[in-house]
């Protein structure tokens, strides 16, 4: 595989020391030694670096699929920084449908994925596997790993135990050396244990080997799965083919392979180095031939379509790429296929943050774990040159930091479809309950249209506000929507709620419905929609349409209570106090959290963390405390790490909220969210006021409701 350089400046960093509190970041573990010695346990990084996101134990399809490494100039970039960078451009796959194996892949000793990759990945179905690699000038490595079968038995352990400990699913292997032939049993050893190691730990791992040294120890790529590289392939769960095959050879492999012919994925080098067909924009041209033999593809470097210069925009760049996979190889992943179901349509990265509607920060960000289940944004139909553009917002969200925007012309009696997800979610006798939120312009309107299938019956019916009988031709059944007005909800957005019985049925599609208000009638007519960002709608005032989605959630049951505040104990560790010569100070903090109910195995989606600065007396403490909340971050963990937190000199105190969410979108109020309470250091402030906290606001709220309310 490539080969990535650096040369160090004078102006590096200090050498890092994983052992010291600082941002929690993701980091590869380098030498033999740090493995053996489980060195990577005892840092201060590990708690943080945790995925958070389970995946079903099961078993790969027996189909061919997609797998997809990611290699981007050396690995942990923007991905590094485990509760969140500060670039709002940073790289992220969102076409997670078309993808069955993600690895992420290094040129360091032992990849450990970024908890950001496994998290989202794993939302969407997808496996996720580290890579260990030895290459030119890891002689000394390969000679202490395969020196005996207890020493290859030895590394394989650490190898899963780290990957059962981080949350991800398994290992592409990596050989890129030499080796001689007393070392082959031990190499065999290594793989073979390894394997079993995992799958007796995480049913549904893999271990896949990658092309490189044959059984002989000679580094020789073959292109192929052939006789010197079989005896690998036969002792794990794939092979990882080279990438500079021919036409013919996908045949032959598929050939060697026998029943397990989907175990061979063949490799397409997106940078176009050997590659057939010439990856770039013609990547599709390999698949294409992959499909034909029905084998397994695995691109390697789609980050290319990020680090290559475009001629448009990253977003439309990366969607055309996808498009071209799609197109060839299809989509192999379905949701929603569980309950509760949620999407934000948050992409991981944004301009600012929202909640309900309203921006609580205006900082710029990226985190790939709060990646939402992603929409297709596919059009039913093209038969109509009328056009609704269906994209990805970053300038307002509902939740997050995006949302789909559809603005197009649509004639008032037409209306568009656009699929939003094709699912496979089976129904019992529970009703289906709908939330989404909104935001239209004019007579813009939207609804939900919802496709069921079951042994004997299609249906296709409409969850919409103010439809009346507008489309009672064209759905088996129109279901009005209830408006709900939420506390906290902007103005600006509107929450339709339905609710659907569909007993022995399973949804298998859910689409955007694009329409206009009307008179009741009037008789709609469908019109389809063109799904691309580019080519800005004329906008004709007739016919102008603008509307956007800002969320949808699917449950069975009413939204759950979540945890009051005082359910959860919350220590801060590692505080540290740095002085500045104006007066001022900065705060460090780890703040930890755990439920008392040590029986609780409830894991919430993430919890967004705030702080309120508490004025020393005299400094209207009373207004400040409640209407100053800041917004610090997100975690995924029940840990979060403060750094170089700006204290004001007149600051008596800090209460740090963590508000709690769960995997349906429901958030817990900031006055019912757990807190943790800091004097601040030589601070006036009576330490007395954390345990009058909660006395405070409890008067406030009986004055308010006595005096206002009545």
């Amino acid at each position: 595989m490539a080969q990535q350089s650096s040369v160090p400046t004078s102006s590096d960093p200090p050498p890092f020391d994983p052992t010291e509190p600082s941002t929690p970041i993701a980091f590869p573990i380098k030498t033999l030694e740090d493995l053996e010695s489980r060195a990577y346990f005892k840092s201060f990084h590990y708690p943080f670096n945790r995925s958070t996101v389970a995946l079903q134990p099961v078993p790969l399809p027996d189909r061919r699929r997609m797998l997809v490494c990611h290699d981007m100039a050396g690995g942990y970039k923007d991905d590094k920084w485990v509760q969140g960078g500060t670039n709002p451009d940073a790289y992220a796959i969102w076409h997670w449908y078309l993808i069955d194996v993600f690895v992420y892949f290094s040129h360091d000793l032992v990849t450990l994925p970024p908890p950001c990759w496994t998290n989202t990945a794993h939302r969407h179905g997808v496996k996720v596997l580290g890579t260990f690699i030895l290459e030119g000038g890891g002689e000394a490595a390969r000679d202490t790993l395969l020196s005996t079968n207890e020493s290859a038995q030895m590394y394989a352990e650490r190898l899963t135990e780290l990957a059962i400990a981080l949350g991800f699913d398994g290992w592409l292997m990596n050989m890129e050396i030499s080796m001689n032939s007393q070392q082959i049993p031990y190499l065999k050893e290594f793989v073979s244990h390894l394997t079993q190691s995992m799958h007796s730990k995480l049913p549904g791992s893999l271990v896949i080997w990658y092309d490189s040294v044959t059984v002989d120890g000679k580094l020789d790529w073959q292109d192929q799965l052939n006789e010197k590289n079989k005896p690998f392939f036969d002792i794990c769960d794939g092979i990882y083919v080279n990438y500079g095959w021919k036409e013919e050879t996908p045949k032959n492999s598929a050939a060697a392979a026998g029943e397990r012919k989907y175990d061979v994925y063949m490799g397409i080098d997106v940078f176009g180095r050997g590659t057939y067909g010439g990856g770039e924009w013609n990547t599709n041209v390999a698949l294409d031939v992959l499909r034909k033999e029905d084998v397994s593809a695995a691109i390697f470097a789609p980050g290319w379509v990020y680090e290559h210069k475009q001629e448009t925009d990253f977003q439309t760049a990366q969607n055309k790429w996808w498009n071209l996979v799609k197109k060839s190889w299809g989509i192999v992943q379905s949701y929603p296929k569980q309950l509760p179901f949620y999407s934000n349509f948050d992409q991981g990265h944004g301009y600012h943050v929202s909640i309900d509607g309203e921006q609580i920060s205006d900082a710029k960000w990226n985190n790939l774990s709060s990646q939402g289940f992603q929409p297709m944004l596919e059009v039913t139909d093209a038969s109509t040159s009328h056009s609704i553009q269906a994209y990805l917002n970053f300038k307002e969200a509902y939740n997050g930091g995006g949302s789909i925007a559809l603005e197009g012309s649509l004639e008032r009696n037409g209306y568009t479809e656009i699929r939003l997800f094709q699912g496979e979610l089976v129904l019992d006798e529970l009703p289906l309950k709908f939330m989404y939120s909104s935001k239209t312009n004019g007579d813009s309107q939207l609804g939900l249209s919802l496709e069921f299938l079951s042994s004997t019956n299609k249906r296709k019916l409409l969850l919409a506000p103010s439809t009346k009988k507008k489309f009672s031709n064209d759905f088996s059944e129109v279901i009005e929507t209830t408006p709900l007005e939420l506390p906290g909800l902007s103005p600006d957005w509107f929450v339709q709620a339905g609710s659907i019985q569909m007993n022995g049925y399973k949804l298998t599609n859910i689409n955007i419905l694009c329409y206009r208000s009307s008179h009741e009638n009037d008789e709609p007519s469908h019109k389809s929609g063109l799904v691309d960002k580019n080519n800005a709608p004329d906008g004709n005032s007739s016919s102008e349409y603008f509307a956007m989605l800002g969320n949808i959630t699917l449950r069975s049951h009413e939204e759950p209570d979540l945890p009051p505040y005082n359910s959860w104990l919350i220590e801060g560790q590692y505080i540290k106090w740095t002085p500045s010569p104006e007066g001022t100070r900065t705060l460090d903090i780890k703040i930890v959290w755990k439920l008392k109910d040590s029986r609780s195995h409830t894991v919430y989606e993430h919890y967004n963390i705030y702080v309120i600065k508490v004025g020393e007396k005299g400094e209207n403490r009373l207004g400040e405390l409640h209407n100053v909340a800041e917004y610090l971050g997100v975690t995924h963990v029940e840990a979060f790490y403060v750094s170089n937190l700006a204290v004001p000199s007149s600051t008596s105190g800090l209460k740090f909220m963590i508000q709690v969410c769960g995997v349906d979108g429901s958030s817990q109020r900031l006055e019912d969210s757990p807190f943790l309470y800091l004097d601040v250091e030589g601070s006036r402030g009576p330490p007395f006021y954390a345990n009058l906290w909660r006395w405070f606001e409890s008067v406030l709220k009986t004055v308010f409701w006595f005096f206002f309310l009545g």
